[in-house]
């Protein structure tokens, strides 16, 4: 089996731009605490609260380290998407490979987990 890196591949120990959503409000204060990313939220038509974080993460390590301070404070994690730039052809990476969405990855109790 070979494996080739091209432009199309994520590369886990580079830089790149994340936006996740999680259900819940989070203060634009905790920015330093989720690797200084922008923090905004918004109102759903349910009026359910998103917030939305976009920034840089140095690697897929600070990342995790990312999504595992919003999973301690218990903020379902709706969707983690990478939004970089690809250099060479102007395009977009989008949802890391295909899409992480809690839709797509089912319900708490679907994955056997306390609601």
């Amino acid at each position: 089996m070979s494996i080739t890196h091209d432009n199309e591949h994520i590369r886990p120990w580079t830089p790149a731009t994340y936006r996740i959503e999680v259900e819940g409000l989070l203060d634009e204060s905790w920015a330093d605490r989720f690797a200084g990313m922008r923090i905004t939220s918004r109102k759903r038509m349910d009026q359910s609260i998103v917030t939305c974080l976009i920034g840089r993460v140095m690697d897929q390590s600070e990342l995790s380290g990312v999504l595992n301070g919003l999973a301690e404070m218990h903020l379902p994690i709706l969707l983690v998407e990478n939004i970089s730039e690809d250099s060479e052809t102007g395009s977009n990476q989008q949802n890391l490979q295909g899409g992480v969405t809690a839709d797509s990855v089912g319900t708490e109790s679907e994955k056997g987990l306390p609601e």
